[in-house]
Parts: C-alpha cells; structure tokens; sequence
C-alpha cells in the first residue's frame, strides 16, 4: 500500500480534505491536544502559519497530513516539534510511516536538529511503535498528562530523535 501514498507540500485544493481528517482526530480525543475544530478560516489559517504541512495523497484522496514547527523559540528553536494525522479508512496501510519519514527529511533540510514529540498518549501503541522502529526514544511518562473528552487522565510518553 505504500507505493500508492505519495507526501507532498500541501496545496489549498487539499485543504478539505486535510480538515476532515484533523478533525477526526480531534472528535476521537485520544491523540491531539487540540479541543476546537477547525473551519475553512481558522484551517487555511493554521495550516499556512506552520514551518511545513504536508499530505499523504491516495490518488487525488487526502489519507493524512502532518505539522512541522518550532518546539520552542530561542535557545531551543533548533528542537522541531510535528503532529501527524490520518484518515481512519487508511490507518493500518502505513500512510503514517510515509509522514513521519517526510518529516524528518523535511525537518532537517529546514536546520531543525532534533524532532521532539511532547504528548504520545500512553495507549497509543500504533504510533509509539512506529517511533520507537524508527529510532525515536522515550523521554518517561508524565502520569495523567492527557485529559480524555470523558475527562479521564491518561499518562503521555515524550519522544525525541535526532536529524542527521
């Protein structure tokens, strides 16, 4: 499935697409910290104000996306930070995979030298896996660091790797 996902910069007439999806995840409330959707507006707004967005394409279908900014400013701005989102039809394919390896490609060419993770929810194991295979390490656990639309804690597991 691999070969039929292509990441790129994304354009606007992929905006749609990329709004259901981040949206998806943030009704789903067990991977983004974010509790407002986004609309056209506030989306197009968003998404522009990144160091770097990009999109997995199946054909013309969004699949996925992820964010690439600064974790921090200053002394620490070197540190990038992404979030990474896909379609719930295409996870499991391996969509995910393709963006997180674009980032790191991405991130570097930009002079970031080291991606950071601050928040993998504990019980996200399909993405915690995935970075760990892909030589991210854990920082710990932060007990109760996420709060659940039920309003339940779960613990969060920061992750970090260096860009050579």
């Amino acid at each position: 499935m691999m070969d039929s996902i292509e990441v790129r910069a994304y354009r606007e007439e992929d905006l749609l697409g990329m709004l259901e999806i981040w949206n998806e995840v943030v009704r789903e409330g067990n991977a983004f910290p974010q509790e407002e959707f986004l609309d056209e507006t506030t989306g197009r707004q968003f998404f522009a104000s990144q160091s770097y967005t990009a999109v997995a394409l199946s054909g013309n279908l969004v699949v996925g996306l992820y964010i690439l900014h600064p974790n921090n400013i200053g002394r620490c701005s070197h540190i990038a930070n992404a979030s990474y989102a896909v379609s719930s039809g295409f996870r499991g394919m391996h969509a995910g995979r393709l963006l997180v390896l674009d980032s790191l490609r991405v991130a570097a060419s930009l002079g970031f030298r080291i991606l950071q993770f601050n928040a993998v929810v504990r019980s996200n194991m399909r993405a915690r896996k995935l970075y760990e295979e892909l030589g991210f390490h854990p920082l710990g656990i932060i007990s109760g660091g996420f709060r659940r639309p039920d309003g339940e804690y779960e613990d969060i597991c920061p992750y970090w790797r260096e860009l050579r």
